[in-house]
C-alpha cells in the first residue's frame, strides 16, 4: 500500500484521477464498522472507499488525485475519512464543495484540498491532471482552470504537514 509524505514540498502535483460524485459522506470515505478497530497505518488505506469503489484500495498509487461533486467529505467528523486517503498516498482532493469539517480535517491532516466546480466537471476519471499552487490553476485534458488561492495560515498549515507538525515545531522554537 503507497504511502504519503503529509508534508507538501512543492507546488505541482501532477497525478491520476479518482472521480466520484455529490454528497459522498465520511461513512462511504471510511467504513464507520472500522473506526474503533483500525487506529493508523497502511490498513486504513487498505478499506479506503472500499464500499463506493473496492478497486480504489488495492490500484490507488501514490500521488494520485481524488476529484469529487459537491459536500465532499459530509457526515460525520471521523478524521480516518482524511487519513485513509493520507495512507493510501493521495496528497490532492479537487472538489466542487467539502463540507466543513471534512475541510478542516484535511488541512490539519496535511491533505491538500481544492475548491473548482468547473475544474471537477471537465476532469475525467482515470486521466492525468497537474495542480499548480503557485498559480492557481487545474490542467487537464479539457484545459486550465483557476482556483482561490489558499490562506497564508492554511498554507502554512498544509506545508508544516499538518496542524499537529507546525505546532510542534512553533513550540520547539519557542
Amino acid at each position: 500500500m503507497p504511502s504519503s509524505s503529509s508534508q507538501i514540498q512543492t507546488t505541482i502535483f501532477s497525478g491520476r484521477v479518482w472521480k466520484y460524485g455529490d454528497h459522498v459522506n465520511t461513512d462511504v470515505i471510511f467504513p464507520g464498522k472500522y473506526t474503533y478497530t483500525i487506529a493508523r497505518g497502511p490498513e486504513l488505506a487498505e478499506h479506503a472507499l472500499e464500499d463506493l469503489d473496492p478497486s480504489f484500495a488495492s490500484e490507488v498509487q501514490a500521488g494520485d488525485i481524488v476529484v469529487a461533486g459537491i459536500n465532499w467529505g459530509c457526515g460525520s467528523s471521523r478524521e480516518q475519512a482524511v487519513t485513509c486517503l493520507t495512507e493510501a498516498g493521495v496528497q490532492v482532493i479537487v472538489a466542487a464543495s467539502f463540507s466543513r469539517i471534512y475541510y478542516r480535517n484535511a488541512v490539519n491532516s496535511g491533505l491538500l484540498p481544492i475548491i473548482s466546480p468547473l475544474a471537477v466537471q471537465a476532469i475525467q476519471a482515470g486521466e492525468a491532471i497537474k495542480v499548480d499552487l503557485g498559480s492557481h490553476q487545474i490542467h487537464c485534458s479539457e484545459g486550465v482552470y483557476s482556483f482561490p488561492p489558499l490562506s497564508p495560515s492554511l498554507r502554512a498549515i498544509l506545508d508544516a504537514g499538518g496542524l499537529i507538525p507546525m505546532l510542534q515545531v512553533q513550540f520547539a522554537e519557542a
